[in-house]
Parts: structure tokens; sequence; C-alpha cells
């Protein structure tokens, strides 16, 4: 193949992912390994992450799972310095892990509202933070994190899932300016609702999930390999002229 030709191929490299043990953030963690990546595995579900861990280790990828609570900050830069120690560099991470408590605005929580930032802002932040440390020593990394299609449409009930995501798209393109030269790229995928655990109570409601169907211009819900496919993509060197890019995988949602 030309030296010229896109390439996917991520063998060698180390992929940290936050949220890793299931939903969005295993797809991505076995699209990653398919190409040819080892794998980190971030989470606080000790028994799922020890099955995510065995199934990439069954791909023939080398896999690490650290158990890791996201909103008690110093355990962030201890399990970086932990996949430094196991791995020797750190190429890529995704930051998948997030919440959301579905409320109308007059009737959010500071609880809600704090724990919901907590995880999706702060310990995103935290993580680029632990991760990027090393990258700049290396001169080079792929940061992807996890935003949403409500980073720039409101959707009812999610006052501060909305105001989350939308900081997300900020703060990458903040770290895109900072770190662009030490050859980390920064950017963030902003998919619509996609079929996992973590939204299947919510489309117990009909109506509702017909709502999100019928705002999708493809007319169907997402899929986690929808998503793993974009970020793929931004961790490979097809994408090494690409930064503080936020893209959507919304079916064409925000396109309206």
């Amino acid at each position: 193949m030309s030296a010229n030709m896109p390439s996917f191929n991520l063998s060698g490299k180390v992929a940290v992912i936050t949220g890793g043990a299931r939903g969005i953030g295993f797809a991505v963690a076995e699209t990653l390994a398919c190409s040819g990546a080892d794998i980190v595995l971030v989470d606080r579900l000790h028994d799922e992450l020890e099955e995510a861990r065995k199934s990439i280790e069954k791909m023939g990828r080398r896999a690490l799972g650290i158990e890791v609570d996201l909103t008690r900050t110093p355990e962030i830069q201890t399990m970086a310095d932990r996949a430094l120690a196991a791995f020797g560099h750190l190429d890529i991470l995704v930051t998948c892990a997030g919440i959301n408590i579905q409320q109308m605005a007059v009737d959010v929580t500071e609880e809600a509202w704090d724990k919901i930032l907590d995880v999706n802002l702060k310990a995103l932040f935290f993580c680029c933070q632990a991760v990027g440390r090393t990258m700049i020593k290396q001169k080079s990394g792929k940061i992807i994190n996890m935003s949403s299609q409500t980073g720039s449409v409101a959707i009812p009930r999610r006052a501060a899932y909305c105001a989350s995501k939308g900081a997300v798209n900020m703060v990458t393109k903040l770290l895109a300016l900072e770190w662009a030269p030490y050859n980390i790229n920064v950017n963030a995928v902003a998919p619509t609702f996609i079929e996992t655990k973590f939204t299947e109570p919510m489309f117990k409601d009909q109506a509702f999930k017909q709502y999100c169907i019928d705002n999708i211009l493809f007319g169907r819900l997402g899929k986690p390999a929808d998503v793993a496919g974009a970020v793929l993509y931004l961790a490979s060197p097809a994408s090494d002229l690409v930064t503080g890019h936020i893209l959507a995988v919304d079916g064409g949602w925000t396109a309206r």
C-alpha cells in the first residue's frame, strides 16, 4: 500500500478508555483492539470490567482493567500512572464515562447537577490532563472526548446533561489549541441516542423513542458500532490533520 494512503492501523498503540466495561466504551475498546491497539479499560464496575478485559485478551491484544471512581480526582492520576507503568506509553485516550439524571429544569436539584457535571465534565477534563501529561512528554497522542448532540441542541429533561456536553465541546477545542505544539490531536464525537443498557430505560417510553427516531434522518436509533467507527477514525493516522473538531454521529439530527 502506498505510504500516502490513509491508515487505520493502530498496531503498537495503547488506548485508555474510560467507561470501557460496557456500552459505547466497550464497543470502542473492541474496535480499537481489532485495529491493533492494546487496551486499558477504566471503569467502576468490577465484574463487567473483568469480563471486558478477558474479551479483549481473547482477541489477541494485551489488556489491563483499572477500577476507578472518576469522581475522586486523585484516583485519575493514579490510573494514568498505572497504565503508563504497565505499557510504557499512552497513545490514545477515549473518555466514554458519563451519566444523566432526567429532570425538567424547574426540578433540577443541586445534588443531581453536581453529580452530572462531576462525571461528564470534571472527571473528563482531569482524565485528559493526567494522560495528556504523558502525551506532552512523548510529543504525540490522540484524545477523543465523548460529547453528545445535546452539546449543540437542547432536548427537554436534560439541563445539566446539555450543559456538561456543551462544556465538553469547549474543553476539547481549548485542549486542541494548547496541545497542538506537542503533536496531540484533541477531538470529540457527538452521538445521537444510542441503544445501550444506559439508554434502555428511557426507550420504554414509546412516545419518546418515536420522537428520537423522527428526528434522526435515517429513521433509526444509533448502535454502539456507529460511534466506535468515528472514534477509530479520530484515533488513527487517517485523522492526523484533524483537531479541535466535534464529529456528529447523529444521523442528521443537528442538520435540520
